[in-house]
């Protein structure tokens, strides 16, 4: 028995090389003006890949103040955690290829995108077609598994 979903989360990788194809602009809104890209990368010191296509997932702190929550509540970040995840997914399912990004100039990228006032940077999520050659993965030194990474009702 296959479960798509399951084997979404299963096969999908963090993309570090991207194809110089462009994503067609029905799959995704996102941010795809070469001139733009290029502000972003030169911001975004961990923006290894060249993304043919950005999202920029933001947190507008005016929107939280009127749901009575301050714009640095912990569950703002989750739900960006959250929002990243879902994109990451849909891209895979698409074909895309997907990476986030959370290194960058919060100052600048708000200046380049000319973001509101209140809104605030806090993920990208670089979209193309994978590249044929990935670079390797970073492995770890001892082997994860579940059981490794999970514990049942407290610590050891």
């Amino acid at each position: 028995m296959s479960n798509a979903v399951l084997e979404a989360i299963r096969t999908r990788r963090m993309v570090r090389a991207l194809a110089d194809a462009p994503v067609p602009r029905e799959q995704v809104v996102a941010i795809q003006d070469p001139v733009t890209l290029r502000l972003l990368r030169m911001v975004s010191p961990g923006m290894f890949q060249r993304p043919r296509a950005v999202i920029a997932i933001c947190i507008d702190g005016q929107r939280a103040r009127s749901f009575g929550m301050s714009p640095t509540a912990r569950g703002l970040y989750v739900d960006v955690g959250t929002a990243a995840q879902t994109m990451l997914l849909a891209a895979h399912s698409i074909g895309l290829g997907a990476g986030v990004v959370t290194s960058f100039s919060r100052a600048a990228v708000s200046v380049v995108l000319n973001l509101p006032a209140g809104f605030s940077p806090e993920m990208f999520i670089c979209l193309g077609f994978p590249a044929a050659r990935q670079p390797p993965a970073i492995r770890p030194r001892t082997p994860v598994t579940w059981q490794s990474l999970s514990h049942w009702e407290r610590f050891p």
